[in-house]
């Protein structure tokens, strides 16, 4: 008999009509003779609603009753597939965050996950219930209700796998794998049949959408499979995510992009031991998230450094920036707006000639500028305008996949 996690999104459980293929789902995982653990999210746009209402009230809530709002969302959807399970003749029992417990740090909308206690699921395993766990939540050593942040269901449902030493978690969604790109932008997307771990990470840090990374890094730490499958396409054999390399034979696995990016010109940056440690250390301790950087020499006793950061973050990172000129000692700081980082990932990069040659000729034969290139081992990106970043990934796509 074998453990399994299975993941259902907010998409895949939006409705009672969903929630008995769902079911059926779980059912069939039990007939192969599995004890399953089911980790939901909130119902279709539930937690939209709950933030649209709780704005009703206040703008400013207080981060932990924000928490307790939100987490309800997730609490509804696993009574009523429990229920389901059921009317349907199997045993189920639902277990929100605080329940199992899930213990987490005491950052309110961002928890991370310290602990998971499995005493209370290994118990009900062995009764042969299905357990179905709320995702996105947990509980602060206070005994105060947390949330995971973006993708905490996905983070939910990995870290659970990891600490019942699972066969694999399964991520059900609303696409059948992982696509080399967005198949609303490219038309002739190819479905890849595994991804390593690091690439997958590179993919959902740079814009992808099908898995949080977090929940990536929690299975590459303890080595947990994770499919990433369809709820509505039965026959979908997924994508595998696991630490080996992909079977195809491919240069890259595939290209992103990420949207409404910034860059920032400092000019003429003292050159001088500290000073760039200065300028990050103050960008840091004002929660500014840095992502590209890149530094050049000015003459003799000056350098420029550029760097991203999000659109959201611009006007907050300028003001920190000219308020403090005189402590960084520099000259100007510079902005461009409307941005778009455009990336491609594989393991190719790093052991095939030509690769960025290839992304560039793209991008030149469709007349796009690039504002800024970073690289690393499994990863070349590209700022370009945002009005331009749809066309670019059609052009990369179609020069490393074909048409």
């Amino acid at each position: 008999m074998g453990l399994i996690v299975q993941k259902f999104g907010g998409s895949s459980v939006a409705n009672k009509e969903k929630l008995e293929m769902v079911a059926n789902h779980i059912i069939e995982a039990v007939k192969a003779n599995n004890q399953v653990v089911v980790v939901v999210s909130a119902q279709g746009k539930t937690t939209d609603r709950l933030i649209s209402e709780e704005l009703e009230i206040t703008k400013n809530p207080v981060k932990r009753e924000h928490d307790v709002l939100l987490s309800t969302g997730e609490q509804v959807t696993i009574s009523k597939l429990a229920m389901l399970l059921n009317k349907m003749g199997y045993k189920a029992v639902s277990l929100t965050g605080w329940q199992v417990p899930i213990v987490t740090n005491s950052e309110h909308s961002n928890g991370r996950i310290r602990y998971i206690d499995n005493q209370k699921i290994q118990e009900y395993l062995a009764a042969d219930n299905i357990v179905v766990v709320a995702g996105f939540q947990g509980i602060d050593e206070n005994g105060d209700i947390t949330t995971l942040g973006r993708g905490g269901s996905d983070t939910t449902a990995v870290a659970l796998a990891a600490n019942l030493k699972a066969e694999r978690c399964d991520i059900f969604t609303d696409v059948d794998g992982v696509y080399t790109s967005d198949p609303r932008i490219v038309e002739n997307v190819i479905k890849l049949e595994a991804v390593s771990y690091d690439e997958m990470l590179e993919l959902s840090s740079l814009g992808a959408k099908v898995l949080h990374n977090r929940c990536v890094e929690i299975g590459k730490k303890y080595h947990v499979p994770i499919y990433v499958k369809s709820t509505f396409e039965k026959e979908s054999i997924g994508t595998l995510i696991t630490e080996k390399e992909p079977f195809e034979d491919l240069v890259i696995s595939g290209v992103t992009k990420d949207d409404y990016i910034s860059r920032i010109t400092v000019v003429g940056l003292e050159n001088k031991i500290g000073r760039t440690y200065q300028l990050f250390k103050l960008l840091a301790e004002n929660s500014i998230n840095v992502d590209v950087i890149v530094q050049s020499f000015g003459e003799h006793i000056t350098k420029d450094i550029a760097f991203t950061v999000k659109m959201n973050d611009l006007p907050k990172t300028l003001e920190i920036l000219e308020e403090n000129k005189e402590v960084l000692k520099l000259d100007q700081v510079l902005h461009c707006e409307n941005l778009s980082k455009v990336s491609i990932v594989g393991l190719g990069v790093a052991n095939k000639p030509g690769v960025a040659s290839s992304m560039f000729e793209a991008l030149y034969e469709n007349n796009i500028n690039m504002h800024m290139v970073s690289t690393s081992e499994i990863k070349i990106s590209v700022l370009v305008n945002i009005n331009e970043a749809d066309m670019a990934v059609r052009a990369i796509h179609d020069k490393f996949f074909g048409k």
